[in-house]
């Protein structure tokens, strides 16, 4: 996953390059930008979608506020 998101990352920086150094080329650069940026986005919503049906989310929080709770009493 981690792969996957510098992919992106560097896609945007790319994009980002090309939208400076050529003007000629400026549409077709925002279109690359635009690309990438839904792509990201898409992705996004597909893991908080999943984290969001599996409860991952608050079985994390779960054992944070349980750990901490633990130190606490300590």
């Amino acid at each position: 996953m981690l792969q996957f998101l510098v992919f992106v990352h560097s896609g945007v920086i790319y994009a980002a390059g090309r939208l400076h150094d050529r003007t000629s080329e400026r549409g077709q650069a925002s279109a690359e930008y635009a690309l990438v940026l839904l792509g990201a986005a898409a992705i996004a919503l597909l893991i908080v979608s999943w984290a969001t049906h599996s409860n991952k989310i608050g079985e994390l929080f779960n054992a944070v506020l349980d750990r901490l709770k633990g130190h606490a009493e300590r």
